[in-house]
């Protein structure tokens, strides 16, 4: 179990890369062409894409194991994610409690809750479509 736990986290931080290029991705590219509401849209889709796709590709080194064990993977990383998010934005970012926490205002085009769903998900369904389960 440790050594799933230590994939699982591997895996994760690969999704943390990706969410961040992702980032930078939309704030130089995306907001040139589009709206900053349509621009973070955009971008909360191609997260979940990329959570999926990458969980695909990375999810045989966990190996044959349980449904439960990929689901407990999945809570994992919507809790590392949470955790990410609220400390490296406030303490790193400087951002406000307030301002970190609009990520999940959906009305203003903000997707992170589809990410998070994602992230719960994607370890369960992959090794289900990789017949891992």
């Amino acid at each position: 179990m440790p050594g799933t736990l230590i994939k699982g986290i591997g895996i994760w931080l690969i999704l943390v890369l990706a969410a961040v290029v992702n980032g930078l991705l939309r704030e130089k590219v995306l907001t040139l062409f589009m709206s900053p509401m349509d621009a973070l849209f955009l971008s909360g889709v191609i997260l979940s894409l990329l959570i999926f796709i990458i969980t695909f590709f990375f999810i045989p080194l966990i190996g044959k194991t349980t449904g439960r064990t990929y689901l407990a993977i999945g809570l994992l990383w919507v809790a590392l994610t949470f955790s990410f998010e609220y400390l490296f934005g406030h303490f790193v970012m400087k951002k406000s409690w307030h301002e970190i926490n609009q990520v999940f205002n959906v009305k203003a085009g903000n997707l992170f809750v589809a990410a998070l769903f994602t992230s719960g998900v994607a370890p369960w369904l992959a090794a289900k479509i990789r017949s891992l389960i």
